[in-house]
């Protein structure tokens, strides 16, 4: 695993997220250095996937402010922070059926393309890097969760992000296959891509992760390296619970 640098590529400055009554995230600080992997950790309904919202552009925070390389992002959509270098993968696979696999992948790349046979050309290249390459004109429909986890992510790259957010690596996908998916992560990252990652599986979490920030209704409970974190007796409590004591 590489090396982060010391410079903040994203700053998360006092967030919160209110919906009516509920206070979905409530006043979130957090820095994230280029080159970095880090893993936000908690129970469903922590506020995880909130605050992946609030990076991406999907909501606008109720308070506080979002740097992406010291640019004030707070109110920008979410096209431009795809453009400005920030993509995102989703819990539940969202790929256009009906298209093939190098189709769904041309989605992303034409963010950066004018040219059809361009598109076509550097999406093979991300479908080939995420190991679809025989899957490339098979209709996205005939995947298998694992296999649509990596499109998701070919779809992801090929916006060219610097900062990729990773919403639940591993879910949904059989144990056989999570060797792969975690080596594949951890090579895109060394080819200098920085990452949060939610994430449950604590094995997967201390393979990727240089740092974990724990969630518990809406709050920032603990941060930490992994093994800090899985130690923390708060987090044990509330989520490994008596499988951590073993």
């Amino acid at each position: 695993m590489s090396s982060p640098s010391q410079q903040p590529l994203l700053q998360v400055e006092q967030a919160s997220m209110v919906f009516g009554g509920l206070v979905a995230v409530k006043d979130l600080s957090l820095d994230l250095r280029a080159g970095e992997i880090l893993a936000l950790m908690g129970p469903n309904g922590a506020g995880k996937t909130t605050t992946f919202n609030m990076i991406a552009g999907a909501l606008i925070p109720t308070s506080g402010r979002i740097l992406f390389e010291g640019r004030d992002i707070t109110r920008m959509k979410p096209d431009g922070r795809c453009r400005a270098g920030v993509a995102r993968t989703f819990q539940i696979t969202q790929p256009f059926h009906e298209l093939s696999v190098v189709e769904n992948v041309m989605v992303g790349s034409m963010v950066h393309h004018t040219s059809l046979a361009e598109t076509r050309k550097e999406a093979l290249t991300y479908v080939e890097m995420v190991g679809l390459g025989a899957k490339a004109e098979a209709p996205a429909k005939q995947l298998s969760t694992g296999q649509r986890k990596r499109l998701e992510l070919a779809r992801a790259m090929a916006t060219r992000p610097r900062l990729l957010l990773m919403d639940e690596v591993t879910g949904g996908v059989d144990q056989k296959s999570i060797p792969d998916l975690v080596a594949l992560v951890q090579r895109l990252h060394g080819e200098g891509l920085t990452l949060i990652i939610i994430e449950h599986n604590m094995r997967v979490i201390s393979e990727l992760a240089h740092r974990a920030i724990f969630m518990n209704r809406g709050e920032k409970i603990a941060e930490g390296t992994p093994a800090e974190i899985a130690a923390h007796p708060d987090v044990v409590e509330l989520y490994l619970g008596e499988a951590a004591h073993a």
